[in-house]
């Protein structure tokens, strides 16, 4: 995998305490960092599922039930 060098500024207490995070566990920043960037990324696109999901027609969980034989009447 090639990769990319990233240059962003944030909060001085934000790197500071991934550097502390890092440093208690173990882990290295620049894998950190990776990571949770692709949570976040992952994250939004979860959203824009749910945008897409709510407005689709429901069933009563009843009927979800019985289409699973669930219902208690097995």
């Amino acid at each position: 995998m090639s990769q990319s060098q990233l240059a962003t500024r944030i909060d001085v207490r934000v790197k500071k305490a991934v550097e502390e995070v890092c440093r208690l566990r173990g882990l290295k920043i620049g894998r950190f960092i990776e990571d949770a960037l692709l949570d976040k990324l992952e994250e939004l696109e979860d959203v824009e599922d749910i945008k897409k999901i709510r407005h689709e027609p429901t069933r009563p969980l009843s009927a979800v039930l019985e289409d699973l034989k669930l219902d208690g009447k097995l």
